[in-house]
């Protein structure tokens, strides 16, 4: 198993981050699964685990639009499903991925907490003292150069954004220590620390480290979105209206 967390930096509240999330998991779906297809929706519904209340989802992605022919011909049956049971409770969120197909050697496992600071937290997932030497940590900065050239969108670049709502942007050399040090622009890290394991014999190390790289190349360029799409989510709330019944949406405050 690998751990590695990422800690990304953004100019916005944690407030604001959760509906700018909803927004931007949005219209990353509709990009990635053509508005849905290939995702089956098992539950949707409101949990409560003690103090921690939030809503459930268990969806399964059908992966067989997304690989080749070649691929799909030769999988054995079920290998092409991803279960993933999401339990969200804003500020605090986790996520499994598993597969029926592998079973208990394939798992990942992302937690999040979103806090207020410039990722100043040292253990806030509260990881064990042996977690913690096998832990590694990665500050992502959503404003440099990205590691894949066919990531990048010139609509979705933090260098060049700049919001008409709230002014924030674009976000040049520095901006990191500028923006700890004004007093007026909000701010916030989300901690997203992920576990990782493929336990097959020659595999394990290749593909743990595929899993991380593809995780890192996830969060930057879903945060990147989120920052530049500022000014179309900016203004509106998180609702649970009719107590989780319907799920979460939307609600315009103008």
């Amino acid at each position: 198993m690998v751990i590695e967390e990422y800690r990304i930096i953004l100019p916005v509240s944690v407030e604001e981050y959760q509906v700018g999330q909803l927004y931007a998991v949005a219209e990353a779906s509709k990009g990635e699964t053509g508005g849905g297809e290939g995702v089956e929706i098992l539950k949707n519904e409101p949990y409560k685990n003690g103090d921690e209340e939030g809503q459930f989802t268990h969806k399964i992605y059908h992966l067989q639009s997304k690989v080749p022919r070649w691929v799909r011909n030769l999988a054995p049956k079920g290998s092409l499903e991803l279960h993933e049971e999401a339990w969200n409770a804003y500020p605090y969120c986790k996520t499994v991925l598993k597969s029926p197909y592998m079973g208990a050697r394939f798992s990942i496992e992302i937690i999040t907490w979103h806090k207020p600071d410039m990722g100043t937290i040292e253990n806030v997932h509260n990881l064990s003292e042996e977690e913690l030497k096998n832990r590694k940590v990665t500050y992502i900065d959503i404003a440099a150069d990205l590691k894949e050239a066919k990531d990048y969108k010139e609509d979705e670049d933090p260098t060049k954004y700049k919001s008409q709502k709230t002014g924030r942007g674009p976000l040049t050399t520095g901006w990191q220590k500028a923006l700890e040090a004004d007093t007026e622009t909000p701010h916030m890290c989300a901690y997203k620390l992920v576990k990782a394991e493929f336990k097959v014999f020659g595999f394990q190390s290749r593909v743990e480290k595929l899993i991380m790289n593809m995780e890192e190349r996830l969060f930057t360029t879903f945060h990147r979105k989120l920052f530049c799409t500022l000014d179309n989510w900016h203004g509106m709330t998180w609702t649970t209206s009719e107590s989780w019944r319907r799920g979460p949406r939307l609600n315009s405050m103008s």
